[in-house]
């Protein structure tokens, strides 16, 4: 999954400054997009067969509270865009934990009645720390609440975060790392049982964008080794 949603709350973000020219170059190499409705509508070819992964949750910036969420998008609205599924952002520990708990169980609700699948993105605050303690009790509240996969992020003992989650757990990409270290990290997330990634800056912010939505790619569906695939990133680049 290529993220490219940052925008709903980080504005013109570094790599995605011009939406249609980031994502038109690496959709091909994409098994699905992650996105909000108006970078769909501006940014992408409406002829395009690669999935939606709707990005349905927002309402704050950078600037305030990230935590304070709200709907943004109905189910209806993600139908008549061809939404494949949804995603909403889950703050457990945030300040506003229950409002963004009920976010996902309402959205679980109306996805229900249409058959549309949800996301729940297990968002990190500044003072909330990323082990496998945290993040299990993140992963295990969102399939309670019925999300139907949970993108979370990669930590010490993912196994156990892994096994504790009844739902497939995706990984994010997170903040820009070298090119080795984000594809070690697809790698051992993978190897730890996770069942895909979904990377937005470690792949438009690469210095060649291409060669490196390749080579996770190869991780992630041909089981390429971290070695395997720096040298598809080495080549194409």
């Amino acid at each position: 999954m290529l993220a490219v949603d940052h925008g709903y709350f980080q504005g013109p973000t570094s790599g995605l400054e011009v939406p249609r020219k980031t994502i038109t170059q690496l959709l091909p190499y994409a098994d699905s997009l992650m996105l909000t409705r108006g970078i769909l509508r501006t940014s992408v070819d409406p002829s395009s067969k690669v999935p939606i992964v709707l990005r349905v949750s927002g309402g704050t910036s950078i600037l305030k509270e990230l935590s304070n969420e709200v709907i943004t998008t109905s189910i209806e609205e993600a139908i008549r865009l061809n939404a494949s599924a949804v995603a909403v952002s889950i703050f457990v520990g945030g300040e506003h934990e229950k409002e963004s708990l009920n976010n996902l169980a309402e959205l679980v609700n109306q996805g229900e009645r249409y058959g549309m699948p949800v996301l729940a993105v297990t968002a990190v605050g500044r003072d909330m720390n990323r082990d496998a303690r945290y993040l299990g009790l993140a992963t295990r509240i969102a399939a309670e609440l019925g999300a139907h996969i949970v993108k979370t992020y990669y930590c010490e003992n993912f196994d156990k975060v892994v096994e504790g989650c009844p739902v497939p757990v995706v990984i994010a990409g997170g903040k820009k790392i070298s090119e080795a270290d984000a594809l070690k990290l697809a790698y051992d997330a993978i190897n730890a049982g996770a069942v895909g990634v979904d990377m937005g800056r470690n792949i438009f912010q690469s210095d060649y964008p291409v060669a490196m939505i390749k080579a996770v790619r190869a991780i992630v569906k041909e089981r390429a080794s971290v070695s395997e695939a720096l040298a598809i990133y080495q080549k194409e680049r």
